[in-house]
């Protein structure tokens, strides 16, 4: 059984990309920020978490949307699973600068984190430290096809902080990565066919 999950892992690996963006985006597609799982030997259990999240996306990518009229089809991802898929990106594209991510799904589509970002070796400017935890609570808001996260809280350790610096941040690992510079605050398209998010407790429930 475990020879099995991580062949279909591997298989899955070949067509990660068609399920959207690369690991350093997943939280701007999703929580709007640079935050990832800590890379580690993946076990059977979330080897087994991230392959249901996959066969979820290739459902949601293959089928044809609902005949006019008709509701939206919906899947549910639980907060482990999700968690689980997360590191399974890590593991398959190869993180270096974010390193761990742990995510909160709350009822009422509020969601919370922990973030540690890793910029040893890197000249970052002199107020930031090379490895820094990030704190957050906000909630997500889904509008036509795009979704966001409104933050509400941010702590750098166990100072509060403004928006703005953790821009600055992202900006800075932008560079390292060489990709463009977003804010925490804007608006992503919803990939692979998604048309709307929520969260329940524990539970990301995903409109199709």
């Amino acid at each position: 059984m475990a020879g099995r999950q991580v062949s279909t892992l591997a298989y899955s690996a070949s067509k990660i990309r068609d399920h959207g963006p690369s690991p350093g985006w997943i939280l701007p597609f999703f929580l709007l920020l640079f935050v990832l799982f800590a890379r580690a030997e993946l076990g059977p259990q979330v080897q087994e978490d991230a392959r249901k999240v996959l066969e979820i996306l290739d459902r949601i990518q293959n089928e044809k949307g609902p005949a006019s009229g008709q509701p939206p089809r919906t899947a549910v991802v639980s907060e482990r699973e999700l968690n689980a898929y997360i590191a399974y990106r890590i593991e398959t594209e190869g993180e270096e600068i974010m390193k761990e991510l742990r995510l909160k799904l709350l009822a009422g589509n509020r969601v919370e984190g922990k973030i540690f970002i890793d910029l040893s070796g890197r000249k970052v400017p002199w107020f930031l430290k090379p490895q820094m935890n990030v704190y957050f609570s906000g909630a997500l808001e889904t509008e036509g096809p795009k979704v966001r996260v409104r933050m509400e809280s941010l702590f750098l350790e166990e100072q509060p902080i403004q928006t703005a610096l953790l821009d600055m941040i992202i900006s800075v690992v932008s560079r390292f990565e060489k990709t463009d510079a977003v804010s925490i605050e804007d608006w992503y398209d919803l990939p692979y066919g998604i048309r709307k998010m929520e969260t329940r407790a524990g539970e990301l429930v995903v409109s199709y």
